[in-house]
């Protein structure tokens, strides 16, 4: 595609699941949902978000957060304190991605585990606990992610997560799940949230990425830990009026959402199987099982055509060959590349980027 036609080609954006648009059906919700002040627990949208949003997960109780960091720093502040470490894989979401929040709000300290494609293995997590010693700092919390993100939205079967729930018992550590995308989880494994949920302490889970609500995540866990989430959440900043503007968008994806989540893991399978075939990029198509797909890229890439990568960002100059072509990646790391199917790209959209896709790297090779 010459570049004067990318400018005004129909851009697709894989970005991120969090880039959809809310639809009709939210829109209308929002202009007509019944409101009040959600700090004075006065908001009737809101209470019945946090309702069903609880129950979807076999939890007691639920609270509206702005996002889904605010509602995993919040299960980190009230499980941990002060001194304590979070177990949790080398490339989770409340490590790399959180502004460094567990250390700079709680007191907390990260203990790393690097995991196969995200997911912890129960012996290692084991190895890793630390409950009485004078030199070192105690273990305080469990963090498991399910869909794993950086693992290419990997997912915890229900006996992987029973044994990782199991170690958990016998160190008596409380045990948060970052679901922001379990709905998907659930949806890949033919089973539902709640079942995926069992178990837990905590569970915070998106409405605003494969859901498609244009804002907002839910923490839920027992009454007792939900009030003090709400006290934690004012403190954050994150109490909001009347929310119920943006709940009611949420009810509509919390009900409607996970009934189409089967669509994006299929054309994340499409564009996977796409890739897994071009020189230079390496990939199991058989490991993308919801909607996101990491891919490494190698110099096999830009081989053919004597093109020089600037410091050796792979990543970068694939990126760079794309937007020419109206399609958005995201940029992982150097040599890691990472592309999110949602609500906003159908599938003849997704036909149209692998075609893209495959003309971008003919060019660089």
């Amino acid at each position: 595609m010459p570049e004067s036609q990318a400018r005004t080609a129909e851009r697709i954006d894989l970005r991120s699941d969090t880039v959809t648009k809310p639809d009709a059906e939210m829109r209308r919700a929002m202009s007509e949902a019944e409101v009040g002040d959600d700090v004075y627990g006065e908001d009737p949208t809101v209470a019945r978000l946090e309702a069903e949003g609880a129950a979807a997960v076999g939890m007691e109780a639920a609270v509206f957060v702005p996002s889904g960091t605010m509602g995993n720093q919040i299960a980190l502040h009230l499980h941990g304190s002060p001194g304590e470490e979070v177990i949790c894989d080398a490339r989770s979401h409340v490590l790399l991605y959180e502004m460094g929040g567990m250390a700079a709000l709680s007191g907390l300290l990260p203990q790393t585990i690097a995991s196969p494609g995200g997911l912890l293995d129960p012996a290692a997590v084991d190895a890793a606990v630390v409950r009485d010693a004078n030199y070192h700092a105690r273990t305080g919390v469990l963090v498991v992610e399910n869909t794993h993100n950086m693992g290419g939205g990997t997912v915890y079967d229900r006996p992987h997560l029973e044994r990782l729930l199991a170690v958990a018992r016998t160190h008596g550590l409380p045990v948060h799940c970052d679901g922001a995308r379990i709905f998907n989880a659930a949806v890949a494994l033919g089973t539902t949230a709640d079942a995926l949920a069992a178990g837990f302490d905590s569970v915070m889970f998106c409405l605003s990425k494969g859901l498609g609500a244009p804002v907002g995540s839910l923490l839920c866990g027992p009454k007792s830990f939900i009030a003090e989430a709400r006290r934690t959440r004012k403190m954050l900043g994150g109490g909001m009026r009347q929310a119920g503007v943006i709940a009611a968008a949420g009810l509509v994806a919390l009900r409607k959402g996970p009934g189409r989540l089967a669509e994006d893991h299929e054309n994340a399978g499409r564009l996977a199987r796409a890739l897994a075939g071009v020189p230079g990029v390496e990939l199991d198509p058989e490991s993308v099982r919801t909607n996101i797909v990491v891919a490494h890229l190698n110099q096999a890439l830009f081989g053919g055509g004597g093109e020089t990568v600037t410091g050796g960002d792979l990543t970068g100059a694939l990126l760079g060959r794309l937007r020419e072509v109206g399609v958005l990646g995201s940029w992982v790391s150097r040599d890691r590349v990472r592309f999110v199917t949602h609500r906003d790209v159908s599938r003849e959209q997704t036909g149209a980027a692998i075609e893209r896709i495959l003309q971008a790297v003919r060019v660089a090779g």
